[in-house]
Parts: C-alpha cells; sequence; structure tokens
C-alpha cells in the first residue's frame, strides 16, 4: 500500500466528511427556518385578505373599527392580489409601483395599469403558494396569491450560498495545508540528501586512499578489479554530488544526449546479470541542456526499475528520437518485464509507492523531479502486464533554460 496516497485519501474523506455533516446540519435547520417563517407569512397573508374582504364588503361598520381593519391590512408588507372567481384582479398590494401606476402625459388620461405586469406576478405567486380562498355572503369567492418575503427569498437560497462558501473555504485550506506539507517535504528531502553528502564524503576519500595503498603495495596499476573498484569509488563520488547537489541551482550545459546515455549504460551494464541485453539505438547526434551527474541519476533509476521487472532474463532497449517541428527529444527505455496495470501508470510517480517489499517507493519520485530540473517530462508511454513497460522522457532539444532549484 502507498502510505503516501492512502494519508492523501483519508484526509480527502476527512475533509469531505466535515463538509457533508455542516452541509447537511445547514440545510436541515435552515429548512426548519423557511417552513415557520413560511407558516407565519401565511398566516399574515391570510389575515391581510379578511381585512381587505371587511373593508370592500362591510361599509357601514363603525369609523373606529373600520381604523382597526385598515391598520391590520395595511400592517402586510407581503406584495399579494386578490382576484375574483374568473381571474380579474380586484386588489393588490406590495408591486411596484412604476407597474401599477402609469400615467400617460401625452393623452393626459391619468392613471392607467400595466396589465402585463400584473398577469406576469399573478403568475409567479400562483407557482410560489396555493390561493388562499375567501367565501362572500353572496356566494363568490375570491381568491388571494402572494409571494414570499425578500427575507424568506434570501433565507431559500442562504444554504446554498453557505454551502458554496464552505466549499471554497475547504478547497482554499487543501491548497494551502497541500502546498505547506509539500514545503515542509522538500526542506526534508534537501536536508537529509546534503546530510547524506556530508557523510558520504569521508569513506569515500578514505576507500580512494586504499585503492592507491593496494596499487603501491601489491604493484597492482593495471589490476582490472582494482581499477573497477577505483570506479565504483567515482560512482560513489558522483552520487555524493548528486545529493549536494539537491536544494541549489544545477548547472546545465549542451551535451550530446546519446553519448552520454551510453556511457552510463556502459558503466551499468557490466554490473547486472549477463542475462539481460542492453540495446541502444537512434540519433546518435542530438543534444540537449543536461547535468550530467543527475541525468545519469535518472537513466540508473529506470534502468535499476527495468532490472528489477524483467528478474533474471530479458531485454532493456533505449532509444533516442527528435521531433523536430516541435525540437523535443524523446528517450523511450523498454524492458521485458513483468509490466505495469494502467491504473498505477501516475500513481508510481508519487513518494512512497512501490510494489517490492523492501522497496522505499522514491525512485521514480525523485526521477519525475530531476527530470523536472531539465524542463522534461516523464510518463508511462506504454506498459502491457506480462511482456514489458516503456517509459518516455521529453526534453527541449538546444534551448536555452532558465536556472532552476534542485
Amino acid at each position: 500500500m502507498n502510505p503516501y496516497k492512502y494519508n492523501k485519501q483519508v484526509w480527502k474523506i476527512v475533509l469531505l466528511f466535515f463538509a457533508a455533516m455542516i452541509g447537511i446540519a445547514s440545510l436541515l435547520y435552515t429548512n426548519y427556518l423557511v417552513k415557520n417563517l413560511s407558516t407565519s407569512e401565511r398566516t399574515k397573508a391570510e389575515v391581510w385578505a379578511m381585512s381587505t374582504r371587511s373593508i370592500m364588503t362591510m361599509p357601514d361598520v363603525d369609523d373606529d373599527f373600520i381604523s382597526f381593519i385598515y391598520a391590520v391590512r395595511d400592517s402586510l408588507s407581503l406584495p399579494a392580489i386578490i382576484t375574483d372567481s374568473k381571474g380579474n384582479i380586484i386588489f393588490w398590494r406590495g408591486l411596484d409601483s412604476t407597474k401599477t401606476n402609469i400615467k400617460e402625459e401625452e393623452h393626459n388620461e391619468g392613471v392607467v395599469y400595466d396589465p402585463d405586469y400584473f398577469q406576469k406576478q399573478l403568475h409567479i405567486m400562483k407557482g410560489m403558494h396555493p390561493p388562499i380562498m375567501l367565501d362572500l355572503d353572496t356566494g363568490e369567492s375570491w381568491f388571494v396569491y402572494y409571494k414570499d418575503s425578500s427575507a424568506l427569498q434570501q433565507l431559500r437560497i442562504f444554504p446554498y450560498i453557505q454551502l458554496s462558501l464552505i466549499a471554497i473555504f475547504l478547497t482554499i485550506a487543501y491548497t494551502v495545508f497541500n502546498s505547506i506539507k509539500k514545503s515542509e517535504q522538500n526542506l526534508v528531502w534537501v536536508g537529509m540528501a546534503k546530510e547524506a553528502a556530508h557523510q558520504l564524503g569521508t569513506p569515500i576519500s578514505s576507500l580512494m586512499g586504499w585503492i592507491e595503498l593496494i596499487r603501491l603495495k601489491y604493484d597492482a596499476e593495471n589490476d582490472d578489479v582494482v581499477n573497477e573498484m577505483e570506479r565504483d569509488v567515482e560512482r560513489l563520488e558522483i552520487v555524493a554530488d548528486r545529493f549536494s547537489k539537491i536544494g541549489s541551482t544545477p548547472s546545465l550545459s549542451n551535451h550530446n544526449v546519446y553519448r552520454v546515455v551510453n556511457d552510463f549504460i556502459n558503466y551499468f551494464k557490466i554490473r547486472t546479470s549477463d542475462k539481460i541485453a542492453f540495446f541502444l539505438e537512434g540519433d546518435k547526434h542530438v543534444e540537449a541542456m543536461l547535468n550530467v551527474p543527475l541525468f545519469d541519476w535518472i537513466i540508473e533509476n529506470l534502468l535499476k526499475n527495468a532490472v528489477n521487472a524483467i528478474g533474471t532474463e530479458g531485454t532493456i532497449k533505449v532509444l533516442i528520437t527528435e521531433n523536430i517541428a516541435k525540437e523535443e527529444i524523446f528517450i523511450d527505455i523498454s524492458d521485458t518485464g513483468k509490466g505495469i496495470p494502467r491504473s498505477n501508470f501516475e500513481t508510481i510517480f508519487q513518494p512512497g509507492f512501490t510494489t517490492r517489499k523492501r522497496g522505499w517507493g522514491l525512485g521514480l519520485s525523485l526521477t519525475m523531479r530531476m527530470v523536472s530540473y531539465h524542463k522534461g517530462q516523464i510518463f508511462v508511454k506504454e506498459s502491457e502486464i506480462g511482456k514489458g513497460t516503456t517509459f518516455r522522457i521529453i526534453l527541449k532539444s538546444n534551448l536555452k533554460y532558465e536556472p532552476t532549484q534542485v
């Protein structure tokens, strides 16, 4: 199991869980408030309707009582319309006065009304609530339609605004947290790498001294074994130099890509099984801006992965081609190993991902990092279970690069 991916998934699930709980609680409570407020507004609309009926159907009532009825009626702030049984508008309140009170100055015909506006508002009200029916003494019926107050309308959409803000907040929080985590990881990488380079310095110097003593004591100036030992110690020096460059700005210079890859393969293949064949093909003249120790690290990690995937016997092929139109160099490293499931094409580059029991899962993560220092890309071009895998590195050819911190 990839602990990096597992921890990331756990954090996502936790954040989503809390977001869902907040969202559900907000929706439930807001729905409760909306329901109560809606009931209250309907009661107000019913009181207004009855008071309006009293005013219009009981003209001989005492003036004080009429004043009271008017006060009750005018206390309603909801937009409302009363129609008869045929749908004719009898009375209204709370509508736009510029639409219900239009004066035609050209013909000086006084006050006229905008029927389209009334019908539109009536249609909206019918869609919001069932009408309040008022039975008259004449046997006729009036129907009262009303709209929600602006406060209730805002309250209905408030939870969605709130959920949107919560989602934005969680996104920002997760992004910031992830950025801080990556920054801390980078600091740990840099510290560990430089400390490793420092610790390797002393034993490497001692080994170089011991090799020279062996040559002098046993007259082994041209001994093949001693020469290979020296090459391995020099390789250790290169490894220490790689780690010392972490956190600093790498120096990139123009190199022949084929030659650099060929030199490393020649070093690497004699340290692996004779049953694994290496082939290097392609354009021998393409050039790119490289930091050779770091680029060797890229090739080394990919070749080691290929050897581990193959096991005992197989083939590793490196093909170098150039896309002249896009000024790109393709380096394809193919093996005849066990292959990679398509679902892991992206995951294998994450820190901690490994299929080996004793692996740390850092090789391909470091490889991607090194490729990015060269302003390039790396990905799984193709893979088939039981048949092998091809990794592709894309580099820019003959371009000047801005320096980037390792």
